[in-house]
């Protein structure tokens, strides 16, 4: 008897994580190799100790980030009333997130978060160039060493496989006091103001769009204002500088790129990675944010349908593939952007635009090539699907990318994530969101609604009518008025109907009354027609 298709899939699937998880292994010994011969910058300029502290504390961290956000994110649409009892700690963190406009607060600050780490495990595990180690083969250490193949595997899947579980986990992920420092950091970095820049291409590219980006909060006083618009202008000047500085140490040479790619060519990469990893951000908040959707909330089109059927059926193993996949992308893409825009000087090297010394130090640090990826190919991208999310679930070219990284994920390459991933929830005992809250169509049927506006997640008052936020001026607060009474008409109503049929059903000689309430039930729906 043949092997049916399952046992044929199921066969492939446990070469494709064999051999990942020893390819994991290659890479992980051929990077400790490395930092203990001094072949990595931290190694080599303060100590091969340090370097491996900073890079194992960075990747724990990194799996922090990365699953929460997908936490957060996912639960908006959750009443968290519903989780409570259960998630204590889950239900501190996303009370405070989905308050006012502190999601899209903590996205901006733990952005950067995430960037400082994979400039920081750069800087203590990527080897400096020509590297050699134990008499491999050259093509072997140029690839994996070099090339930077063995730190973005390391990485990816080490650091980012909390992502799987978080899709399907978001409860029992955030219930403990290391996501609520995770998020607290975040949203000191928001308030310093050093990132916000983006909230200004945010908002104009809402206005470009004609769908200006509405506030869950009151409008600011006047000292408020002045101290978020102080910030913004702050922020423009640091990205101003930070641009100065690249752009003249990529044409001047005096970055980590190889020396046989022209500054010309490093320019256009580099603005083209800054897109490339823009998408990814944004496809992976706008997923999560539909993710707790029922079915057809969120598939509103052909592309939409197309979108979600790849993500959601199955349980939702779709959007755990993605999330691989993407990783995989988003890393590799960061490590060339680190490589592209880190100052690289020499003892020979004058001082770009002759700064001191100690400034020099800063720059060579890599913190401005990261303020630059936060500002220009993250934060903002992620404020704006957080905004629109639809806008990226219904979009063709997104759909492409989303067919990419499902390929990615199917190469196998990274296949040790899925290990990790379930070595980590057999450790914590996670259980999926289901087993807690059931399905979105579970709570409608309980009367525990999901929010529909997932922009408007913590805002349980009555600023909210049909047609979206209560408008200002009196001739329309005098329309929205007339269109709750007519509701509130009709609703009363339909619970006058409810009323006669629960009685019917208790007496069944009262049908003549709800013959009589069933048809003034259906003249109130002409009149409101």
């Amino acid at each position: 008897m043949s092997d049916g298709p399952s046992t044929t899939n199921k066969k492939l699937l446990y070469f494709q994580q064999f051999y990942s998880c020893l390819l994991l292994i290659f890479c992980i010994t051929l990077v400790m190799g490395s930092i203990f011969t001094r072949q990595t910058r931290l190694a080599a300029e303060v100590n091969p100790g340090v370097a491996l502290v900073v890079l194992l504390l960075g990747i724990a961290w990194l799996t922090m980030v990365e699953g929460g956000q997908g936490a957060i994110v996912g639960l908006a649409s959750v009443n968290p009333e519903l989780y409570k009892e259960s998630h204590p700690k889950t239900y501190k963190t996303t009370t405070v997130a989905h308050k006012g406009d502190n999601l899209d607060r903590y996205l901006l600050g733990r952005q950067f978060m995430v960037i400082l780490i994979v400039f920081a495990i750069n800087l203590a595990g990527e080897t400096t160039a020509n590297a050699e180690l134990w008499g491999l083969p050259q093509w072997v250490t140029a690839i994996f060493l070099s090339g930077a193949v063995a730190m973005i595997l390391f990485t990816n899947m080490v650091g980012q496989n909390s992502a799987v579980n978080s899709c399907h986990c978001m409860l029992d992920y955030l219930n403990n006091y290391f996501a609520i420092f995770t998020f607290w950091v975040a949203m000191g970095i928001e308030f310093s103001g050093v990132l916000h820049t983006a909230y200004i291409i945010q908002r104009t590219v809402g206005w470009l769009a004609k769908q200006p980006v509405e506030s869950n909060e009151p409008p600011r006083s006047l000292p408020m204002k002045l101290f978020f618009w102080g910030r913004c202008l702050m922020s423009v000047g640091i990205l101003g500088i930070s641009f100065a500085v690249t752009i003249q140490a990529i044409f001047a040479g005096n970055t980590k790129m190889w020396d046989s790619v022209p500054p010309a060519a490093s320019l256009v990469l580099f603005f083209g990675l800054l897109i490339i990893v823009g998408t990814l951000e944004a496809m992976q908040i706008a997923y999560f944010a539909v993710s707790k959707l029922t079915k057809s909330q969120r598939e509103q089109s052909f592309f939409s349908k197309k979108t979600c059927q790849l993500l959601f059926e199955n349980n939702a193993r779709g959007l755990a593939a993605f999330m691989i996949g993407r990783q995989l992308a988003v890393v590799a893409c960061m490590f060339f952007v680190a490589r592209i825009s880190s100052v690289n000087m020499s003892e020979d090297d004058e001082n770009i635009f002759g700064v001191s010394d100690g400034i020099q130090k800063l720059f060579n640090t890599g913190l401005l090539g990261a303020v630059i990826v936060a500002l220009l190919g993250s934060i903002p991208w992620r404020l704006i699907a957080s905004a629109f999310p639809m806008f990226f679930v219904n979009n063709p070219i997104v759909y492409i990318f989303l067919r990419i990284c499902l390929f990615l994920e199917m190469t196998g390459i990274c296949s040790g994530a899925w290990v990790l991933a379930a070595l980590h929830a057999k450790l914590e005992g996670f259980q999926r969101d289901e087993v807690y809250i059931g399905t979105a169509e579970e709570r409608a049927a309980k009367g525990m609604d999901d929010h529909e506006d997932i922009r408007s997640v913590a805002s349980h008052g009555p600023h909210m009518y049909e047609g979206g936020p209560l408008p200002q001026t009196l001739e329309d607060l005098e329309a929205a008025e007339a269109q709750l009474k007519t509701e509130l008409e009709k609703a009363q109503v339909h619970m006058k109907y409810v009323t006669a049929e629960k009685d019917r059903l208790m007496n069944p000689s009262n049908d003549l009354a709800l013959k009589e309430v069933t048809t003034k039930m259906g003249e109130s729906d002409e009149e409101s027609s």
